[in-house]
């Protein structure tokens, strides 16, 4: 609903009007906006329909559809399906959205949506058919012959006759006269009124259900209440009855939570006809853990409620503080729906504008997610799925039931642009608390029957909650080791290793310093990400990463590597992002029988390192150095750390980045759609700062041999890389490999690309390999890939 405001000045020319034929029986009664706005007496905003004919109306295929006063490009009418019929004389009461404000209830509604209407100016259409109308001016729903009858009001660009009906606003409606007369012509058949919703029971607020819309109705505590599941869930991702308290709902007990978030799942099994309307809900316990069983008919007492995970998520539609009554044991479960690639949908989502997708009409056979949200609660199932994203330590995975949506050559599922989210994937948790959750990796198979109630999470949207897991089948995905750099190629590479300190176990130190000498077969150059100070997230000032470093060069050295060197400079104190008190930053580490570093001496957390001729060609001023670490591009983010190297007498140039992280985007499942990727902006930033440098030292020498690398948090395909690469001044190596093997990190069930390589045209002869060790395996040194370049400088320089 949208609250009154201020009243805006408005000038109308002449319109063309909707002109339905006048109705004999079935018209529109009364309207009502303000429910739940600030001033309301009523918690709901309503459509009363009327029947002024002499025999029953029958509503059966017929909706109710709400279009915004002024619409715009990107308006839609929002459709709430009727059933039933309306007896001669009688009325018919259509719950639609409801607010936060007002203390009476609607009478018993005999259809429920959740639109929420404007308080002052919208259009309502009476409609013999489901389907969403299309006009959206007034001559054109005239020529609609689907519109039974058409109600403006406000000023309602779509209406009937000389002018919209007047006078709605939060405390009144707009109302026919009781003759129901209908002249088509809005402004001469409403008038504004107090509000006075009546049912086809002919109850009104209180009069004989006990003034809500929960299906109270005294009967006895063994039979159900007059509402049902479906009609909590109703047609939009919101409940029409939430913030309401529902009696005796019926169902069968399908999962039990036992640990989080306590409670069950009920599914009806006796289903509408519906496809929008899911048959189950979540009832949430509180602190108490549930006493029902897998099996157990019950009724249901409590208030409804859309619980929401995060600030940005989609909610969860749940009914709180249960009264439970166990009507009987070891029933029959509904079945279950399938979830495979004929069943779910290729489209991914609706889209809004940017804002939220809540109050739209649930396209299941259109849009993936709209499907899961049709079955929000209910038993699904999937059969000899492969495992897409690897078990983590919260006991969760995730599969594919699309075998062949956009396949990695792994056993993975690519991301690859924005509006490939792949529809796909779904997560995987178990309910059985006495089994221990399954160590599964990329491209294994969970074979047989997996089955359980849908959920919804921020954390990867929806899941299923397993009661039935599938058996782990394993097809032994190994680590890649990368082959040896030959005498005259340059090896540099890059590796994210996940907030390494001084403190961490010895286990983890060799399972990193082995991804370096044996996985990435000791590069001479290693550009770390994620270096942390000497006592980690310790808050006490201190910046240096001595022990660390030397910890892991030694722990390198065991692993059959090289003797490295390091360069790197300490940040300001909390100054750089990453967890409290642990100053991460970049490090090269350098193989000194390889490669020699050339130090220029001076570069400090401030200040700024640049290009310079000299009559030996051209320098940084600081090696090691930062990229204008003061600027507010890097604020609360790791300033790049740029190094001069030699290599057979070539020079060459390192920048190591690390990014801003994506935290605050919005979830691509979310109700905001498309999502915003608020992050993105200091990325492009960012990466444009970078990009600025490298442009000064190509003008200082064109054939420079520059190597842009580390964890970007951002795709090939973003803004951010493409600010990057800006007038060609790099190379995004990950380009060059095959499409299906384009990743370093999995999300989701996404294998995505968040590090990189990036080279300057002089760099010509090179070699580039991403080397999977972390991201899609359940046991993980690191979440992220390291990748290495090998660069053959001679055939660089003959180029």
């Amino acid at each position: 609903m949208v609250s009154v405001g201020a009243a805006g000045a408005f000038a109308f020319t002449a319109l063309p009007t909707a002109s339905a034929t006048p109705s004999a029986s079935a018209v529109i009664a009364e309207v009502y906006g303000g429910g739940g706005n600030s001033g309301a007496t009523l918690t709901r905003d309503f459509v009363e329909l009327g029947n002024a004919g002499s025999a029953a109306y029958d509503l059966s295929g017929y909706s109710v559809q709400y279009l915004p006063g002024t619409p715009s490009a990107g308006s839609t009418w929002q459709v709430t399906a009727l059933t039933g019929a309306i007896a001669p004389g009688a009325r018919y009461l259509v719950g639609e959205g409801t607010g936060s404000g007002g203390t009476t209830a609607l009478p018993t509604t005999d259809a429920t949506g959740s639109i929420a209407m404007s308080a002052t100016s919208g259009t309502i259409a009476l409609v013999s058919g489901t389907t969403a109308l299309t006009c959206k001016t007034a001559a054109d729903c005239a020529a609609d012959p689907s519109i039974v009858d058409l109600t403006g009001y406000g000023t309602a660009v779509v209406r009937e006759g000389s002018g919209p009906a007047t006078g709605a606003s939060n405390t009144a409606a707009v109302a026919r006269a009781d003759s129901l007369a209908d002249t088509d012509d809005n402004a001469a058949d409403f008038t504004s009124a107090t509000p006075t919703p009546v049912n086809s029971a002919g109850q009104t607020p209180g009069s004989g259900d006990g003034g809500g819309d929960g299906g109270g109705d005294g009967g006895s505590p063994t039979d159900p209440g007059t509402v049902r599941v479906h009609d909590i869930q109703g047609t939009t991702r919101l409940s029409p009855y939430s913030g309401q308290t529902v009696t005796r709902v019926p169902g069968i007990v399908t999962g039990v939570r036992s640990t989080g978030s306590l409670g069950y799942w009920i599914q009806d099994p006796t289903p509408d006809t519906d496809p929008r309307t899911s048959e189950a809900v979540f009832v949430y316990t509180g602190s108490a853990k549930p006493t029902v069983a897998v099996g157990d008919s019950v009724l249901v007492t409590g208030k409804v409620s859309e619980y929401y995970p995060s600030s940005t998520s989609q909610s969860n539609t749940e009914i709180g503080g249960p009264t439970t009554t166990v009507l009987s044991s070891g029933n029959a479960l509904p079945d279950a729906v399938a979830l495979n690639a004929t069943s779910v949908p290729d489209a991914y989502i609706p889209t809004a504008s940017g804002g939220s997708i809540e109050s739209l009409p649930l396209q299941p056979t259109v849009y993936a997610q709209d499907f899961y949200e049709s079955l929000e609660g209910m038993r699904v199932t999937f059969a000899d799925a492969r495992v897409v994203g690897a078990s983590d330590a919260y006991g969760e995975l995730w599969v594919t039931v699309k075998p062949n949506e956009n396949a990695t050559a792994r056993g993975g599922t690519l991301y690859s642009s924005y509006d490939q989210p792949n529809t796909g994937r779904i997560e995987v948790m178990s309910l059985d608390t006495t089994s221990t959750f399954p160590a599964a990796n990329v491209g294994d198979e969970l074979s047989g029957t997996t089955v359980g109630p849908l959920d919804y999470s921020t954390y990867g949207g929806y899941n299923v909650q397993a009661t039935q897991l599938g058996t782990l089948v394993d097809n032994g995905l190994k680590q890649e080791v990368t082959r040896r750099q030959k005498k005259d190629e340059l090896a540099v590479a890059t590796y994210n290793v996940e907030n390494l300190d001084a403190l961490d176990t010895q286990e983890k130190f060799d399972r990193l310093a082995e991804g370096v000498a044996v996985n990435l077969n000791s590069p001479d150059i290693v550009a770390l990400e994620e270096i942390q100070d000497d006592n980690g997230a310790t808050n006490d000032g201190t910046v240096t990463a001595e022990g660390t470093l030397k910890r892991f060069t030694d722990a390198v050295r065991a692993a059959g590597g090289p003797a490295y060197k390091w360069r790197y400079i300490s940040p300001t104190n909390n100054a750089d992002g990453g967890e409290p008190g642990g100053n991460i930053r970049q490090v090269f580490l350098f193989n000194p029988k390889r490669v020699s570093f050339t130090d220029h001496k001076g570069g400090d957390a401030t200040t700024a390192t640049s290009v310079v001729k000299t009559r030996k060609g051209v320098e940084l001023t600081y090696s090691p150095g930062r990229i204008d670490p003061t600027n507010a591009a890097w604020e609360d983010s790791r300033k790049p750390l740029v190094g001069e190297f030699t290599f057979q007498g070539e020079q060459v140039f390192v920048i190591a980045n690390h990014f801003i992280s994506k935290g605050g985007d919005q979830p691509i499942h979310g109700r905001y759609q498309p999502p915003a990727r608020s992050s993105e902006t200091q990325r492009a930033a960012q990466a444009a700062e970078v990009n600025t440098f490298v442009k000064s030292l190509l003008a200082a020498d064109k054939n420079a041999k520059a190597v842009v690398l580390g964890d970007l948090n951002d795709y090939e395909f973003s803004q951010t890389v493409t600010t990057l690469t800006a007038d060609k001044v790099l190379k995004p190596l990950i380009t060059t490999l095959p499409a299906a093997e384009r990743y370093t990190y999995v999300y989701d069930g996404n294998s995505q690309t968040l590090d990189h390589i990036l080279t300057s045209p002089a760099v010509t002869s090179f070699n580039y390999d991403v080397v999977h060790i972390n991201a899609e395996f359940a046991d993980q040194a690191s979440d992220h890939d390291p990748q290495i370049v090998r660069i053959d400088l001679a055939k660089c320089r003959r180029h």
